[in-house]
């Protein structure tokens, strides 16, 4: 199974997930790393706040914040090459990454929708 690693930018706390004012991106973003955890992969995040060393001493990171600058986070890198920047990924994108079968979101019974039609 793939190893991925998140670089995020500087956040309040390790997952973005705190405070008064949350970004929902991060909220869907970090049940999708639960998500994939739970399902065998392998996700670590690191947080330039509160791990900056780890930045620094990561040649392919450190040689994207050189170009890019800080900006441009979060950096993805899955198995020590770069996948994504400047976002999030999505589940799918996790499930891809680390070998995961997607599921399916559950389809919604009763109601009075049927197939593409709502009333």
């Amino acid at each position: 199974m793939a190893s991925i690693q998140i670089f995020d930018p500087a956040l309040c706390c390790s997952t973005g997930v705190c405070g008064v004012d949350v970004d929902q991106v991060l909220v869907s973003f970090a049940a999708d790393v639960d998500w994939a955890k739970q399902n065998g992969a392998q996700v670590e995040r690191f947080n330039l706040a509160q791990q900056p060393l780890t930045f620094a001493e990561n040649s392919t990171v450190k040689a994207f914040l050189e170009r890019s600058g800080q900006e441009a986070l979060p950096l993805i890198l899955v198995d020590g090459e770069v996948a994504l920047a400047g976002r999030y990924p999505n589940r799918a994108e996790l499930a891809r990454w680390a070998g995961i079968a997607a599921v399916s979101a559950p389809q919604s019974q009763g109601g009075c929708c049927s197939g593409s039609r709502c009333c």
